[in-house]
């Protein structure tokens, strides 16, 4: 993996180039990135610049048999951990045992979270986990001399999932072999073990910004702009996310909005029944519902943003930006709160399969009461 190939977080990249030019390696450390953030990629591109024999002020050079190797996953230098499943029953994995599997995830989807590493893998129900096993492995892989690097590499993505079990590597990480590198690639930290967390210098990667994330979407995905700008806006910084969402939505939620909106000032009953008729139906779905509604509560909270920040410190589409305008004059703070209250109800409910005719139908109804300034009625 080349730094040239992550998306955005070029200040991490340079922190961990300068980390080498200055040599000043941490021994053990800990990649804190959200999902979709690009933790994994930089702990990839971090390891193959430490292997690279020529290393380039950009980041390894991609030429050299050390890089070619790593871009492969197989340099014998560069060791890889991450939750694995039971093969069969009583087996006691290890990663190694998905070695293949792993490679060609992580070549797919480098941008992967946890969940879909398991159904990579066809985990179905099934726990993943950093085992005691693993732990034992991992010891005894970093106990022997390097094959051809000056490092020894570990990269162990989603430490989140080593239980007490994680314990049996304090020492080794405490005092490990000469040029021994720990790279742990994490998105929550309250779910790594304390002793661990203490023991490792944590670098915290931020979500991408809107920005960044609708130049990928527009050169990487090949989305029409105005659909990697929504994609951006419900993703949240996070890529895969927002990948997922282009892949599974044909719809303008600018214009689903604006005609629900309309139909609803208008009073235009029979187009409102048909609209919510439309977003009702199967071929909709509901991730498709919840990721509309996501899509409104972004806007009402752009719409909050344009009272207090300029309009071009804010990356959204002059049609969106328009439109949030018209949404101040309709509502003020205390409507657009109550709104956003029903929609993250509604969210909550499709979740746990709430007839979506009905859902809709008394969303539309509450709503055009807190426009009107009444008392939501009980429904």
């Amino acid at each position: 993996m080349l730094f040239s190939n992550i998306i955005g977080q070029d200040d991490i990249k340079l922190q961990l180039l300068n980390a080498v030019t200055q040599h000043r390696i941490s021994h053990a450390m800990i990649l804190l990135a959200p999902e979709g953030a690009g933790g994994l990629p930089l702990g990839l591109a971090f390891a193959q610049h430490l292997v690279c024999e020529d290393k380039q002020p950009e980041g390894p050079c991609g030429k050299c048999p050390a890089c070619i190797k790593a871009e492969k996953y197989i340099h014998p230098d560069i060791h890889f951990s991450y939750p694995v499943i039971p093969k069969k029953t009583g087996d006691k994995p290890v990663s190694a045992d998905f070695a293949s599997e792993w490679r060609e995830f992580i070549a797919e989807h480098p941008y992967g979270n946890a969940y879909d590493w398991l159904q990579f893998i066809g985990a179905e129900n099934k726990q993943g986990n950093i085992t005691a096993t693993e732990c034992q492995d991992i010891i005894r892989k970093l106990s022997l001399k390097s094959f051809e690097s000056k490092y020894k590499i570990l990269l162990m993505w989603m430490p989140e999932y080593l239980g007490n079990e994680g314990n049996r590597l304090l020492k080794l990480i405490e005092e490990p072999p000469d040029d021994t590198i720990f790279i742990l690639i994490a998105e929550n930290q309250e779910q790594i073990l304390a002793t661990i967390l203490s023991r490792t210098h944590l670098i915290k990667v931020n979500p991408l910004p809107k920005d960044v994330l609708v130049n990928a979407l527009v050169t990487r995905a090949n989305a029409p702009i105005a659909r990697a700008r929504q994609a951006a806006t419900i993703a949240s910084g996070n890529y895969r996310e927002a990948l997922a969402l282009l892949q599974n939505s044909e719809d303008d939620y600018h214009e689903l909005l604006r005609n629900w909106l309309n139909y609803i000032f208008t009073n235009n009953r029979l187009a409102l029944q048909e609209w919510i008729e439309g977003i009702a139906s199967t071929k909709m779905g509901r991730e498709n519902q919840k990721q509309f509604l996501r899509y409104f509560i972004n806007l009402l909270e752009h719409t909050l943003r344009l009272k207090y920040i300029d309009k071009s410190q804010l990356a959204f589409s002059e049609e969106e930006t328009d439109f949030a305008f018209k949404l101040q004059k309709l509502a003020n703070l205390q409507q657009m709160e109550l709104i956003m209250q029903e929609l993250d109800n509604a969210s909550y409910y499709i979740e746990r399969n709430a007839n979506a005719k009905l859902l809709f139908h008394a969303l539309s109804i509450k709503l055009q009461y807190i426009f009107k300034h009444k008392p939501i009625p009980a429904c």
